[in-house]
């Protein structure tokens, strides 16, 4: 798992994130707000979402090669402030992946891109 900081605000991150799958046709399928729904059961947390998105054409040859990457898939892309008001953007490396499912090598390329995104976010 990797942990990159940024100065941005959790809601400047995500709409950044949006944006930029938008832009590039990825789909999202959900937003989970923890920290929203905590607050619906009368709980304070910091905020706290977490993105879920892929593509198919890139997550299908994956679950193929190895089903039980469909546990990890869609991606995953979590952004929260700590308890000193940082904004922290955190991701499960392709490599992990790779390693946690025995992916064939050539097919971790269909999910290397997540570090590049990450580190885009995080500037």
């Amino acid at each position: 798992m990797v942990h990159l900081p940024t100065s941005q605000s959790v809601e400047d991150v995500l709409r950044k994130l949006q944006t930029i799958l938008e832009s590039k046709g990825v789909p999202v399928f959900a937003l989970v707000d923890h920290s929203g729904e905590a607050a619906k059961v009368g709980m304070e947390m910091r905020p706290t979402k977490l993105l879920i998105f892929g593509n198919p054409k890139g997550g299908t040859p994956l679950m193929l090669a190895a089903p039980t990457i469909a546990i990890d898939l869609p991606l995953k892309i979590l952004i929260w402030e700590d308890g000193e008001g940082k904004t922290w953007i955190t991701y499960n490396t392709a490599e992990y992946l790779t390693e946690r499912h025995e992916l064939p090598p050539n097919l971790a390329q269909n999910i290397a891109f997540l570090a590049t995104l990450a580190a885009t976010l995080a500037e």
